[in-house]
């Protein structure tokens, strides 16, 4: 039992970047979004890195998504995001409805 899990803690360098999530970075600073979109491949996972440089919270969200993130002032937080089909998907700022939000073109 020892030696397989020498063997498996010697190979796991070997698959620890095989699953390489592409990443897309995104601020938010008081209810808008930059960029404002991002384009992704289709049937890929991928992460978005999400950072609130405003002055109060912000939320990173799309409900039929089921991706909800929350961030206080100054806060930087991750999603990942599962493969998506071709099509538009769009996020928002619960904090700030008024502002246009974030869209991913899935290409």
């Amino acid at each position: 039992m020892r030696a397989i899990l020498v063997l498996l803690f010697c190979l796991f360098p070997l698959f620890a970047g095989a699953d390489e999530l592409s990443l897309y970075n995104v601020t938010i600073k008081d209810g808008v979004f930059e960029p404002q979109s991002i384009e992704v491949p289709a049937g890929q996972r991928f992460k978005i890195s999400v950072k609130n440089i405003g002055s109060g919270p912000a939320e990173f969200e799309n409900l039929s998504m089921r991706v909800e993130k929350v961030l206080g002032a100054g806060v930087e937080s991750f999603v990942v995001i599962h493969p998506l089909k071709p099509g538009s998907y769009h996020f928002i700022d619960e904090f700030h409805m008024d502002m246009a939000g974030f869209d991913i073109n899935v290409k």
